[in-house]
């Protein structure tokens, strides 16, 4: 059968262009790896609870 040719415009072009730019960027800045936690083996850290979480030592708060 006959091939399909996809028209992409150049400012799709373009955008996809920046796009693979910015992950690029992205990637050597913040490189993909193992989280902190694995790499330390250790559980996260827990940090005080806010808003509807928190809670006072008499249970007052809900």
């Amino acid at each position: 059968m006959g091939e399909v040719v996809r028209f992409v415009s150049k400012a799709e072009r373009e955008r996809l262009r920046l796009i693979r730019e910015a992950r690029a960027i992205y990637d050597s800045v913040f490189p993909p790896s193992q989280s902190v936690n694995e790499q330390r083996d250790e559980p996260p850290l827990m940090h005080g609870a806010n808003g509807a979480n928190a809670q006072h030592p008499h249970n007052i708060l809900s």
